[in-house]
């Protein structure tokens, strides 16, 4: 799920997942698989009650005989997907570096950044010398003042760090956008990391400040400065995230909603003059923001004065080293996976080159990629079926809100009402983004990079004063993934995430409807989780519930936050409920609201056996296998941290322990672990 761009996201946890070929969606008329093998039995672990744990008894054999990949910090049947598509998009990288294009084209400008960074050579020869223009500028600067503009200037090409920001839709507004500023400057993935006093933590920091002090180093200070200067800039982090927010208290959206005017907002923060930070920025015209965590300027404003000016110098000097690590050659490169990658995550090994590259293609001009993807792998058949899912579900969906015991019929028409209003997305963009004018070449990585992020930054910046345009994507269409996003009240599902085990031309419906039809349903939820019910049928944030109604509603969503705080991953650390609620409400409302579109189809309504299996079996068990995956240690500790999604197995297993149709397909009886009475199962949508 998509709230901002600058705060979580997703749908589904963008991982991987089971594909049937390299990349593509399988049409009506070409050669399917044999039914059976959609739920293959050679993965389950029939010795597992399916009561006792469902994610096992799916996925057992699977588990014990999988090993995750050397370049990853995860293995499972998003991965999978992921890996075969990552594989086919490297397929179009080859094939289009040979083809003649046209400069500016998509075609010649995938090409040319594609060239670029995968020429390891130039990107070692030239080193820092591809941004000695921005270090040279950090070494002039001697006030506070130009500590601000270096900050604005890095902004510009999308270095952001003390003052990170976006332009979207103003969130009680939405016709309109404004800037909107959240919190930053941390190296470290979240405020835990620095509050945190467990062993693992301590060592992460001592790592960290390693981290900064190798960077520098390769930077050109030499070892003794580089470690204290280290210390001094880790010094500036923990006081930045003193007064940072914790993930879950970033998911209120309401807490984040603080609109000040330029001049009220530079009164709370004496040393950021908001007016001259604008005209810095290119912003003319406008006398409004949006700050999601005023504390956080507040404390910013002081230390820009009482941090020295020459730690600032630092900071500012590793930050854009260490940002631009993967493009400045091999040492900086391996210096930043060795930390990042291998410390935090356990990754084991570098990914590929190629792959590498293809991503910072991806964040850098997806949308060309996109085109270039789709027009080559996507198929019209898939979009058109996916069309006809949207539909069953949307209708399952409303003729659950219109049964619900628990909601009064004012709330409903509401509800009804913003459900009939969801914008739906599918495939890819009706209208791609323009790239006109950006300048990409075959031989230079890192300003490609720099040229992209300020081509972004200028096209955010066109958009103040303009309408919204409701057609942008928030994903590129080679992402398997999908969101929700509230302000557009807006489902969106790329391209790549309509494959197998999601979906399937030659699937029965059962193994359909547990797969894509469970995240259609996920991201329809997310309109009506507990953020997501805080905005209005139109975008806007503001309260559509009767206070009865909605009361009802967080008693119902406390059982969930409950039923996952007791959930644990590494035998120990606990599922955090709060910040995970949106995406367990979202989980149990998807195979809910699938599983009644499921019913109205004809393999549904009968009970014909495929390998055994009856049709709400199969339905259960094509859910289970699309969670079916591990992860390591240290990247599962780290989810915990920061990811709003819970861990697979608890996202297999939590939302069936609370659905009665699972129960019975199962025959879940009291004593298997699972269980739970009818009357402490969380029922919402």
């Amino acid at each position: 799920m998509i709230y901002k761009r600058m705060l979580t996201a997703t749908a589904v946890i963008a991982t991987g997942v089971l594909g049937c070929g390299p990349g593509t969606n399988q049409a009506p008329n070409e050669a399917a698989k044999d039914s059976t093998t959609y739920i293959d039995r050679a993965n389950m672990d029939t010795t597992v009650k399916p009561g006792d744990d469902f994610f096992l008894y799916a996925n057992g054999a699977w588990l014990k005989k999988a090993s995750i990949p050397a370049d990853k910090t995860g293995w499972g049947s998003f991965d999978e997907l992921a890996d075969n598509t990552n594989k086919s998009v490297h397929t179009l990288l080859e094939d289009v570096v040979k083809e003649k294009a046209t400069p500016g084209s998509a075609q010649y400008n995938v090409a040319a950044f594609y060239k670029s960074g995968m020429d390891t050579g130039a990107i070692d020869k030239a080193g820092i010398n591809a941004i000695k223009k921005k270090l040279d500028a950090i070494k002039a600067v001697t006030t506070p003042e130009q500590v601000l503009d270096i900050v604005i200037e890095n902004n510009k090409q999308g270095l952001q760090s003390v003052l990170p920001f976006y332009i979207g839709p103003d969130d009680r507004n939405v016709t309109e956008n404004i800037i909107q500023f959240g919190q930053g400057g941390l190296g470290l993935p979240s405020k835990d990391y620095y509050t945190d006093k467990d062993t693992t933590a301590e060592k992460n920091r001592e790592a960290y400040r390693a981290y900064i002090a190798k960077i520098l180093s390769l930077g050109g200070e030499d070892s003794a400065a580089a470690v204290t200067n280290a210390q001094a800039i880790f010094d500036v982090e923990n006081k930045l995230a003193a007064v940072s927010l914790y993930p879950k208290e970033m998911r209120d959206p309401q807490k984040m909603y603080n609109k000040f005017s330029v001049e009220a907002f530079s009164k709370q923060t004496p040393n950021i003059n908001w007016k001259d930070v604008f005209a810095k920025m290119g912003i003319t015209g406008k006398d409004s923001m949006l700050v999601s965590v005023p504390q956080y300027y507040r404390a910013l404003s002081g230390l820009l004065k009482s941090v020295p000016v020459e730690v600032w110098k630092a900071y500012l000097t590793y930050n854009t080293l260490s940002d631009m690590a993967p493009y400045l050659g091999s040492g900086f490169e391996n210096a930043r996976f060795e930390f990042y990658a291998r410390t935090l995550s356990g990754q084991k090994a570098q990914k590929p080159r190629w792959e590498r590259v293809m991503r910072v293609i991806d964040g850098a001009i997806g949308e060309q990629l996109g085109k270039l993807y789709v027009d080559k792998y996507f198929k019209p058949e898939a979009k058109a079926k996916m069309v006809d899912l949207v539909q069953n579900l949307q209708e399952a969906f409303g003729n659950r809100i219109k049964n619900l015991d628990w909601m009064s019929d004012a709330t409903k028409q509401k509800a009804e009402a913003k459900l009939a209003a969801f914008i739906k997305k599918i495939g890819y963009p009706d209208k791609w983004k323009d790239y006109t004018g950006l300048e990409i070449t075959p031989d230079n990585y890192a300003q490609n990079v720099l040229n992209a992020s300020a081509f972004e930054y200028k096209r955010d910046l066109a958009k103040l004063g303009k309408p919204v345009d409701r057609t942008e994507w928030g994903m590129t269409p080679n992402t398997v993934n999908a969101y929700y996003n509230p302000t557009f009240n807006e489902i969106v599902f790329p391209a790549a995430i309509l494959q197998f085990p999601f979906f399937d031309f030659g699937a029965d419906d059962a193994v359909n409807y547990g797969g894509i039809g469970a995240v259609i349903g996920h991201e329809m939820t997310h309109g009506f989780d507990d953020q997501g019910a805080q905005y209005a049928a139109d975008g806007n944030l503001k309260n559509w519930w009767t206070p009865e109604d909605e009361k009802k509603f967080k008693a119902k969503t406390k059982m969930v936050e409950d039923q996952f705080n007791g959930y644990t991953v590494l035998d120990s650390i606990h599922v955090n409920g709060l910040l995970t609620l949106g995406e367990n409400i979202a989980d149990l409302g998807g195979i809910t609201i699938a599983y009644d579109a499921f019913k109205k189809t004809k393999q549904g309504q009968g009970n014909e056996l495929i390998d055994g299996f009856t049709p709400d079996q199969r339905f259960f068990l094509s859910w289970a296998q699309v969670w079916r995956g591990k992860r390591t240690p240290e990247r599962a500790r780290q989810l915990i941290k920061i990811d709003p999604h819970s861990p697979v197995e608890w996202r297999a297993n939590g939302p069936l322990t609370n659905f009665d149709p699972w129960y019975k397909a199962f025959n879940v009886q009291p004593g298997d672990k699972m269980y739970k009475p009818e009357n402490e199962r969380a029922k919402i949508w």
